[in-house]
């Protein structure tokens, strides 16, 4: 566990060592300081400001500067994203003065808001004007109808007079015609256009308004028209309202501004429309070039910026990361330096040290940064050097605890358990070659695809993607030795070792068979499938090798808290914790694995139920057929008696001998040297109120009560709980060959094309939503929780936290 100060010691058994170490940096040289440490990434800042607000630290005003220009930015990025335009992804190496970036982005800001204001105004001009035509055309449509209606009418009305005249009528005739002009009532009209979801409901309450005092006439526009105030494309009608008298315009005023109706003036000279019509089409042509050059104008200046964007936001972020992290150090009381504290690895002590120094001679100041390790009783934070390969493997580990400081990491055995254990569930080499190519064409493409957005599904395959070609790779090595290709078996290491005796035998069925030939070298015998023993013969193997698998890992999980005593140097927790539990597991489940490796050698026909059972019930009873050899009776009893004894080793020493040593401790610390104290004096007072804290018995002793139990009940069920790889295997090799067998095979055989060719699909659709997909979650989910709950409980503490360096590096898109 070495590795000094020279290097990384890569080591992912344990935690990288790490020290707290105090950082005392002039302020002429903290800002290069800070972001020659984010460079670095392996420094990780404790926070020796939480009791102030933000508007209150030192550099509140900086971080303030740089929230304003990430707010341009994003503004800027928006403005992108709605002209269908994208940063470009490639980062320009060079620094970028903040100051002149600041003034910038101010600049281009005003420019493009001026811009968007502009544009947005003659849009609406423009939305204007184009309805005002559509008005002009449709109103002009309308009263030519109408004219046309009332000449018509007019020419049958003297007609008719001209034809059937009488007296009554020539005088009243004569009396419209010599009625005073002034006496006659002059009618006004409005127009505009009216959505069309609302003309309905808009021709209704006018009449009820005016009490039916006006006259309605719409016209319905073929295509959607731009709104000038919504800017939306909406479906609309043009309508003429004709009405009497100021009241009633007031009130048609009014229920337009209601239903958002767009009013435009209209003349009723025909010479007038069609001057006005020529003057508003010229006006929306020179509104069309206007708009085009300013749309252009600024597209080019959303591809300027689309070009800097990334440096600028990078630059922007980590001068705010900067500041942020100079906010979480302590002015000292001549106020000239800043004093930091946080944890490193001990490796990386020459790396910070070189920074610090690289820092003072850029910044030219004249004194040094100190480099300081402090002594803390505080728990460090874990640090795990780990790769693209061992990141996911690390992550399933860590999403149920992260490791307390410097205890075994449950993910170098994983990397090679968990793949295993999913195999076993998963066995099938067919559908591990399929799981292993789709994970290849992740891993080949890993350097575009990382670069790219992807869905969650996908990022969370992607992210997997080692993960996942460990899965396929056992899966191949456990189907070839289960012989199983999509449920076919296949002779790939020879042939079988069974043949017929006779030509009347089948080979469907093992009746008949006997062995001709030395036994199959690899795996399961081909011969075994199809044949009538093939379920009771698997359903025995695969539930005994559960359990043998089941007990291998439990033991090692308990070997693995010996060596985390061991290195703690905990020798309690070695003499009455790992030596039970080692002695109560294999005195049960150990004895039972060791009667089916015997069993499995000799070939006995022993019933190991009834060994198991009536090792409980009746211990001095005879075995008879039982028996697998001798002095199995004597050797009962005594793992019988070893697990019974075992219990109340888990149970009573500890608690005592915990207490005699918490008194030891006290009365050690009690006469204790006055110069003995390594620690500062800050952290001295501390450390000693926490060590002469009351020691609760009772608490530790409810504590190993609960333990114990559990251990001895999980024992049974943890056992129990790894019989889900025989159920899983059988499950998925069972579905695989009803897929094949009642899908592939039957659409075989017909001799439509049709048919066949709907088999494969549904064979294939099967195959791949059933088997490739669901069962390989399921497969997943029950290794992941074979590792969570029955491997690591054993030894894994897991109540640590994460080093979380502050790093330029880890300075995300969405990060603030």
């Amino acid at each position: 566990m070495g590795g000094g100060i020279f290097g990384p010691t890569m080591d992912l058994m344990r935690s990288e060592p790490m020290q707290l170490v105090q950082l005392i940096i002039p302020i002429e040289s903290a800002y290069r300081t800070i972001s020659y440490l984010g460079d670095l990434g392996l420094f990780q800042f404790n926070d020796l400001n939480a009791e102030k607000s933000p508007f209150q630290r030192t550099y509140a005003a900086q971080i303030k500067r740089c929230a304003e220009m990430a707010r341009k930015l994003r503004f800027f990025k928006e403005q992108m994203t709605k002209a269908g335009l994208s940063p470009t992804k490639s980062l320009r190496s060079g620094d970028v003065d903040l100051d002149r970036l600041e003034v910038a982005l101010g600049e281009m800001e005003s420019e493009l808001i001026e811009i968007n204001s502009n544009n947005e105004m003659l849009q609406r001009t423009y939305n204007e004007l184009s309805e005002y035509k559509l008005v002009l055309q449709k109103a002009g449509e309308l009263f030519h109808n109408a004219q046309s209606s009332v000449a018509a009418q007019q020419s049958e009305l003297e007609a008719y007079n001209t034809n059937e005249a009488t007296t009554d009528s020539a005088l009243l005739l004569e009396q419209e015609m010599t009625m005073d002009p002034s006496k006659q009532v002059k009618l006004g009209f409005i127009s505009g256009l009216v959505a069309r979801e609302k003309s309905m409901a808009f021709e209704r309450i006018l009449f009820r308004a005016t009490r039916g005092n006006v006259f309605l006439k719409q016209s319905v526009l073929e295509n959607a028209v731009v709104d000038p105030v919504s800017g939306d494309k909406v479906e609309k009608n043009v309508f003429i309202v004709f009405y009497s008298g100021e009241r009633a315009k007031n009130k048609i005023l009014k229920l337009c501004d209601g239903f958002g109706a767009n009013r435009y003036p209209f003349m009723e000279d025909l010479n007038k429309q069609f001057q006005i019509i020529s003057q508003v089409s010229g006006r929306l042509a020179e509104l069309k070039t206007t708009l085009d050059v300013g749309l252009a104008h600024r597209s080019n200046l959303l591809q300027t910026i689309g070009f800097e964007f990334e440096q600028w936001n990078f630059v922007v972020k980590k001068e705010k990361s900067i500041y942020h992290t100079l906010n979480m150090l302590n002015m000292d009381v001549t106020k000239k330096c800043l004093v930091a504290e946080g944890w490193c690895p001990v490796f990386a002590t020459d790396q910070i040290q070189n920074g610090l120094r690289r820092a003072t001679l850029d910044s030219s100041s004249q004194i040094g940064a100190i480099f300081h390790v402090l002594q803390t009783k505080d728990s460090p934070p874990t640090y795990f050097q780990t790769n693209k390969f061992t990141s996911a493997f690390q992550e399933i580990v860590d999403a149920y605890g992260v490791a307390k400081y410097q205890e075994a990491n449950p993910s170098v055995y994983t990397i090679v358990t968990f793949p295993f254990l999913f195999a076993v569930m998963f066995g099938d080499w067919g559908h591990g070659i399929c799981l292993l190519l789709a994970t290849l064409y992740f891993i080949f493409r890993e350097k575009k695809l990382s670069s790219q957005k992807l869905g969650d599904i996908t990022e969370m395959a992607f992210g997997g993607r080692y993960v996942i070609m460990m899965m396929a790779i056992f899966s191949i090595y456990t189907g070839l030795i289960y012989n199983e290709f999509f449920s076919v078996p296949f002779e790939l290491f020879g042939p079988s070792a069974y043949g017929c005796r006779d030509r009347s035998c089948g080979d469907a069925s093992t009746a008949g068979l006997v062995k001709v030939r030395a036994t199959y070298p690899f795996g399961l015998d081909p011969k075994w499938h199809g044949s009538r023993s093939e379920l009771p013969f698997l359903n025995s193997m695969k539930m005994k090798m559960s359990i043998l698998i089941g007990v291998a890992q439990m033991n090692l999980g308990i070997i693995i808290s010996y060596f985390n005593a061991k290195f703690f140097g905990d020798n309690i927790n070695i003499w009455y914790q790992f030596v039970p539990q080692m002695i109560f597991l294999n005195s049960l489940f150990g004895y039972l694995s060791l009667l089916i490796i015997v069993k499995w050698c000799t070939g006995s026909q022993a019933d190991l139920y009834h060994v198991m059972i009536y090792m409980f019930l009746s211990p001095t009873d005879d075995l008879d057929d039982n028996q697998l050899f001798f002095g199995q009776k004597f050797f009962q009893i005594l793992l019988l008696l070893s697990a019974l004894a075992a219990v109340p080793w888990m149970l009573f020493p500890k608690p005592f001998l915990l207490k005699k040593q918490h008194e030891e401790r006290f009365q050690g610390q009690s006469y204790a040297r006055l110069d003995s104290s390594d620690y500062p004096p800050e952290i001295e007072p501390h450390s000693v109120s926490h060590n002469h804290e009351e020691f609760e018995f009772s608490e530790v002793f409810v504590h190993q009560l609960i333990h114990t139990i559990e251990f001895v009940l999980g024992a049974v069920s943890n056992t129990a709980s790894y019989l889900r790889l025989w159920a899983l295997s059988l499950a998925h090799s069972e579905l695989a060959s009803v897929f094949y067998d009642k899908v592939l095979l039957l659409a075989w055989g017909y001799n439509s094309i049709l048919a066949r060719s709907i088999g494969l699909i549904v064979f294939i659709s099967a195959t791949v939503g059933v088997l490739l997909v669901m069962e390989t979650l399921s497969a997943f989910l029950h290794a992941l929780r074979l590792h969570w709950v029955e491997f690591q409980n054993k030894f894994y503490v897991g109540d640590g936290y994460k080093f979380f360096p502050f790093s330029f590096a880890s300075l995300g898109e969405d990060d603030e």
